[in-house]
């Protein structure tokens, strides 16, 4: 895997979606008008030849930890944050499916009534076949965030970069939203982003990006076309790698 995304072209990709980017006009749930435009964003992407993983957050519907917040268990929260999760990933299956993409939805945790169990070897070569694979309920563990999920299955898979999807242009140096005059960084370096305590993922999450030599984009979901736009090689967003 290299360290910059411009040293080679990109054949597979691990796309993390937050469950809050599928809210769209929704105050809960999902909008439908924002999960048909993701889903063809996949399409045009898989269109390129590109193998595209998805990793897919639940806070639209749940998040464990604000749950555990109120007073529940933290464990029984995050594991009905996973099941959240499930249902995201089948609400994209779907919007794929409606696009004539064959996906597949892998689950951490066994709900095989519904998706199958994830299998390392089986999701390569679901890539493989020209599938979308959706891995679902995080990495199956409570305390673990799905950005935390989302490297481990970009490097498990051995994605050539993986992609974030957030509501802003990249990382900035200040919330841009309270502070119009922040600064949008074009690049940065892992050990940057942990010093400054960016937040743009969790620690655990960056440190395995670092020590794996996964690079990783930070980019803004809503702009359409910018997934595109970094396949065809343009600077969009935030780029964090090694060297830089």
């Amino acid at each position: 895997m290299a360290d910059l995304q411009a040293r080679k072209s990109l054949s597979r990709i691990l796309l993390k979606v937050s469950g809050e980017a599928l809210l769209g006009a929704e105050d809960y749930g999902i909008d439908p008008v924002v999960l048909k435009r993701v889903a063809g964003e996949i399409r045009d992407v898989m269109a390129r030849g590109v193998q595209v993983a998805v990793v897919i957050g639940g806070g639209n519907i749940f998040r464990g930890k604000g749950l555990a917040r109120t007073g529940m268990d933290r464990v029984t929260a995050d594991h009905m944050g996973m099941l959240a999760t499930v249902m995201n990933g089948l609400a994209l299956q779907d919007a794929l499916e409606s696009l004539g993409i064959f996906a597949r939805v892998m689950s951490a945790v066994r709900v095989q009534e519904v998706c199958e169990d994830y299998i390392r070897r089986r999701a390569v070569r679901h890539l493989e076949k020209g599938r979308c694979v959706i891995f679902a309920a995080g990495t199956g563990n409570p305390f673990f965030t799905t950005d935390t999920a989302a490297s481990l299955r970009a490097i498990e898979i051995g994605a050539d970069l993986l992609l974030k999807a957030t509501k802003v242009n990249g990382i900035y140096d200040d919330d841009p939203v309270r502070n119009p005059g922040a600064k949008r960084y074009r690049t940065l370096s892992f050990d940057k982003v942990l010093d400054d305590r960016l937040g743009v993922m969790d620690a655990t999450a960056i440190v395995m990006c670092r020590d794996n030599g996964l690079s990783l984009r930070v980019f803004n979901l809503m702009n359409e076309g910018d997934l595109m736009r970094i396949i065809d090689g343009e600077d969009v967003g935030t780029l964090v790698a090694n060297g830089l």
